[in-house]
């Protein structure tokens, strides 16, 4: 696994997000920075934690001009039930066959009770407007993740 760097040119992408709409990377950009986070599945406790946090938090980030977009393997069907059982705020975007995870660098081998296997490390990238990653994210707690994203923009 190759974990993209600060300072690297960020992939481009356009996925669709959970109303099937597609979302490219260069259009957010045209008016914010842009968090991506990846995360490894809807639904599940952490990634429910994290996406409830962001959400709750989505005002603070925008006084930074900053949006979150958060990107998993998850199916579009799988995405808006994400949405609407947590009343999620922002957008989620389709990677099933996790190429922008491998552009990323964030495809890897996992070990979970004693099993290896290939899928998502839950690392998130700030994006700047000029599409260079500004910082990489990759060591905290899904339920400080938030925390540690906006502790590091009101250093900016």
């Amino acid at each position: 696994m190759n974990t993209l760097q600060a300072g690297a040119q960020a992939p481009q992408f356009t996925l669709q997000n959970q109303d099937g709409e597609s979302i490219s990377l260069s259009t957010l950009l045209e008016s914010n920075q842009v968090l991506v986070y990846f995360y490894p599945k809807a639904l599940t406790p952490g990634c429910t934690v994290q996406a409830e946090q962001l959400r709750d938090h989505k005002e603070q980030l925008a006084q930074f001009n900053t949006v979150a977009v958060g990107i998993s393997p998850d199916p579009v069907k799988k995405l808006k039930n994400f949405e609407t059982k947590k009343e999620l705020n922002f957008d989620l975007l389709s990677d099933e066959d996790h190429a922008i995870a491998d552009a990323f660098g964030v495809w890897g081998l996992k070990k979970f009770m004693g099993k290896e296997y290939d899928g998502i490390h839950r690392i998130s990238f700030l994006i700047g407007q000029d599409g260079t990653v500004k910082h990489v994210f990759n060591k905290f707690k899904t339920k400080e993740h938030h925390q540690v994203v906006i502790d590091y923009l009101a250093t900016q």
